[in-house]
């Protein structure tokens, strides 16, 4: 079984998968190479990478969101163990699907444990999933405070324990090394034949359409600005790098931002389609960017 994302995540990318990969440097064809994911959300792009090119030599991911990165700590050394409180509660929800009143009262239970952050890697892991899962639309949220503050989904008996793809993400995850900080201590990772993939948190598009809180602290445009100084600094030594972000030019045509931001690199728009809105009319088609170097 190919090993495909254990969570959902606003933004994934398996969607645009055949995008990207027309966009792959050659080199990582027949040489070895590393690869480093800086923000690695639901790892669509890693799962892919860890598949298709055998010729990796190394991996490493990195999120700064803590609650991320234990989920992939805890799938990668404790995969079993996981599977076996996942499974009991999965049981656990099945059993009370008719019962609302009952699945809130379960739902809002595991949310205030997973929020008070004192449970044992892998039960805080096996919440993060449970809550991912039944949450609403997969979405992960957190306010200042870094409480986990999304609401109950509307889902009747989802899964929550996929036994099979937890046990083929845990033997892909072997070869690689799991981070958890700032995007910029990745660079000392780095080898000879090296790729980035950076899929940060997205410039919102509206006001209302901002799902950029993975984190307590907002990845907002001084953040983005950051990261563009980062890029910069990766080409200047030689690696090369792919970037998704939202296109914001696309909703607004005076809004030059990343036109701007990443004048001197190649800037790709590219067709997606957006699923996380409480409002389903507004879910749809839109742009997306790709910039490379």
């Amino acid at each position: 079984m190919r090993a495909k994302p254990f969570l959902k995540w606003a933004g994934g990318k398996t969607q645009l998968i055949e995008q990207i990969k027309k966009q792959l440097p050659n080199n990582i064809e027949t040489n070895k190479f590393t690869y480093i994911e800086p923000f690695v959300g639901s790892g669509a792009v890693l799962f892919w990478i860890l598949e298709e090119y055998p010729n990796l030599e190394k991996a490493i991911i990195n999120d700064i969101n803590q609650d991320l990165t234990n989920s992939y700590l805890a799938v990668k050394h404790n995969v079993q163990d996981l599977i076996q409180v996942l499974k009991e509660w999965e049981t656990e929800y099945h059993s009370i699907s008719e019962n609302l009143e009952k699945k809130k009262e379960y739902y809002y239970e595991k949310r205030d444990l997973f929020n008070s952050r004192k449970s044992d890697r892998v039960t805080q892991s096996a919440l993060f999933i449970l809550l991912n899962r039944t949450c609403f639309n997969g979405l992960y949220r957190v306010n200042s405070k870094n409480k986990f503050n999304v609401p109950i989904g509307s889902y009747k008996t989802p899964q929550i324990c996929n036994e099979k793809n937890l046990i083929a993400v845990s033997k892909v995850l072997q070869k690689v090394e799991i981070l958890n900080g700032d995007f910029s201590e990745t660079l000392k990772y780095a080898s000879d034949n090296t790729f980035f993939y950076f899929d940060p948190p997205y410039k919102p598009l509206s006001e209302t359409s901002s799902f950029n809180s993975y984190a307590k602290n907002e990845f907002n445009d001084k953040e983005q600005i950051r990261l563009k100084e980062f890029c910069e600094e990766l080409d200047s030594k030689g690696y090369q790098w792919i970037l998704s972000n939202s296109d914001v030019k696309g909703k607004d045509p005076k809004n030059n931002f990343f036109d701007d931001l990443y004048a001197p690199f190649n800037i790709l728009r590219v067709n997606a389609r957006r699923s996380i809105n409480a409002n389903p009319n507004k879910r749809g088609k839109l742009t997306e960017l790709l910039i490379t170097n």
